[in-house]
């Protein structure tokens, strides 16, 4: 069996969250962005230039119009952030282990797979709809309360994990998902065995074959045992 961590999160963080159990996994990193096994990258989808001076430009404006929140930049090596307070890198942090405080993102010399906008406000309701002129040509998806994530529209969970399925030669029938928000949504399509955790978004659940117990009671483990009988 292979298990594989599918997160929001960078691979950096993902590799030193599974340090001592992560020989041979596929990490799909980055909402599918950047998939890596034993250091080696399988895939990566990057995002072109001008699209991430765009939303840079987009942030800022918003910011000066009053909206408390900020950019993350996310490249293979690190994340780069302009905002420096406290309160902003405390959230930043938890997720992102690896990371800089630069001057402009914009200028940073990394491939960059993802950017990431933290809302200290309501994310769904106030940093996606600013975004619409992005979802037309790209990925806009809330990963959270606080975050949006903007990716390559080639790019999900699902399309990593269906890639992973043709090369290794893995059926849907095969395969167990588990999902709690809507960056998760293409991954559940993608296998037989999806489930949403009971504490999950309202569309996930909706969109799941079958429904875990909460991420607070361990639903993800107490699934798998019970699955496979262990």
């Amino acid at each position: 069996m292979l298990f594989s961590p599918a997160s929001g999160r960078p691979y950096i963080t993902l590799a030193r969250q599974f340090a001592e159990v992560a020989e041979g996994m596929v990490f799909i990193a980055e909402n599918g962005t950047y998939v890596v096994r034993d250091g080696v990258e399988l895939s990566s989808d990057v995002l072109d230039r001008s699209v991430v001076a765009d939303l840079a430009r987009t942030v800022r404006r918003l910011v000066a119009d009053g909206v408390d929140m900020g950019i993350v930049v996310s490249g293979k090596r690190s994340a780069y952030v302009e905002r420096t307070d406290e309160a902003f890198l405390a959230e930043v942090r938890e997720y992102y282990v690896e990371h800089r405080i630069v001057e402009d993102v914009t200028a940073v010399e990394d491939d960059v797979i993802k950017v990431a906008l933290f809302d200290f406000g309501s994310a769904e309701h106030t940093t996606a709809p600013a975004l619409q002129a992005f979802a037309a040509t790209h990925h806009v998806v809330v990963s959270g309360e606080h975050w949006v994530d903007v990716i390559n529209r080639s790019a999900n969970k699902g399309a990593a994990l269906r890639g992973l399925q043709r090369e290794l030669g893995i059926t849907p029938a095969q395969t167990m998902v588990f999902g709690d928000y809507l960056n998760d949504l293409e991954m559940l399509d993608a296998a037989d065995w999806s489930f949403a955790m009971s504490n999950a978004h309202p569309e996930v659940v909706r969109r799941a074959r079958h429904l875990a117990p909460s991420n607070n009671e361990n639903g993800v483990l107490r699934t798998i045992a019970h699955v496979l009988g262990l």
